[in-house]
Parts: structure tokens; C-alpha cells; sequence
């Protein structure tokens, strides 16, 4: 199948991410979301790369197996910093000590992504993308402002590049669209090669 043909094909996102809606949006291919609501509690000693390679294969099978369709996608972002996992903050308070912790350092986003088509010939596929992210150094007044916002509920790490924490991004290495939660260029590719 020519690569473009599959932007025609539908796909079912198995996420309620509107960034990650945005990205799909973005590159004109039809979708439709359906979250998986799934456990997503960390296994004792889950290294990230598994966690998040895990997540995003059962938010793909989850949906698969609820709706029948075809071509289902997965995805699940976190943070790395240290060797520690940021998921999403519990509250402000953990939101507070995520900013802490990136500010003036890099970081690392871990996105898994699964991508599954049923059928006749069944296939799916699980791969990752890391990209780099460098913080400036943030004042107390800076993170507060920004917890102000909002903006840090329901983020990995407590920040979106795309939204207001872009004032305080130095530098990024990679794949910016996999910071927002979505690596579109490799689901691109995983497509292709289903």
C-alpha cells in the first residue's frame, strides 16, 4: 500500500489525548478516539521503556477487542529524569516538585506506541521514540505562575511544549511531536510496514 493511502485509512486512536488528537488532525488522518481506560500503575521495577511500550500495546489491544476495528493505535508518554518516571502529577504539590526537578536540566520523553490491524492478517507492532528536552532554569515565581495556569494537569512531567512551559524550553533534541505525546512520523512508518 502507498504510505499516503493509509492518511485515508481509518485509524482508532485509543486515547482521550487532545494533543494527541491535534496531531493526527494535523496531518489529515482520519481517526476516531475511544480512551481505553486502562490501569496504568507501574509493575515493581518496570523499567520505562517497558512501561511505556506496555501501556501502549493494552490501550491498543483494550480498544481492539472493545470495538472490532481495524487499525488501532496505542500511545503512552512519561518523562525520565534521573532514572525517575514522572507520569502525570497527582496534584499540585507533585506538579510543583516535577518542575523543580527539570528546572535548568535535561530530561528525557519516553513515548511507547503500538500499532494493531485485525483481520485476516493480524499484525501489530510496539516501538518508542526518546527525544531530549532542556529547561531553563525556573524561579520560584516561574513555576508557581505556571502552575497557575493549569497547564500541568494531566501532562507527563507537569508541562506541555506546546502550551505556556514553551517560555521556558532552552533547547530540544528529536522528535518535538513525541513531547506533545505523539511521534506521528514513526506511527507513519509502523503503518507502512503493517
Amino acid at each position: 500500500m502507498n504510505g499516503l493511502n493509509l492518511l485515508n485509512e481509518k485509524l482508532v486512536l485509543a486515547s482521550q489525548s487532545a494533543r494527541r488528537a491535534e496531531i493526527l488532525q494535523a496531518v489529515g488522518w482520519e481517526f476516531t478516539a475511544i480512551p481505553a481506560n486502562i490501569d496504568e500503575t507501574r509493575l515493581a521495577d518496570e523499567a520505562a521503556l517497558t512501561y511505556v511500550q506496555r501501556l501502549a500495546r493494552t490501550k491498543a489491544e483494550t480498544v481492539a477487542r472493545q470495538t472490532g476495528a481495524s487499525l488501532v493505535l496505542g500511545a503512552d508518554t512519561v518523562v525520565v529524569v534521573d532514572n525517575e518516571i514522572l507520569g502525570q502529577p497527582r496534584d499540585e504539590g507533585d506538579a510543583r516538585r516535577m518542575l523543580r526537578l527539570l528546572s535548568g536540566r535535561w530530561h528525557e520523553v519516553w513515548t511507547g506506541v503500538a500499532l494493531l490491524r485485525s483481520g485476516p492478517m493480524s499484525l501489530s507492532l510496539v516501538a518508542h521514540e526518546i527525544t531530549q528536552v532542556r529547561f531553563v532554569e525556573m524561579s520560584a515565581a516561574e513555576i508557581d505562575w505556571y502552575l497557575g495556569t493549569g497547564e500541568p494537569r494531566g501532562k507527563a512531567g507537569a508541562y506541555g511544549i506546546q502550551g505556556r512551559a514553551a517560555l521556558f524550553i532552552e533547547e530540544i533534541k528529536g522528535d518535538y511531536f513525541n513531547v506533545v505525546g505523539l511521534p506521528v512520523r514513526l506511527v507513519y512508518e509502523l503503518a507502512r510496514k503493517l
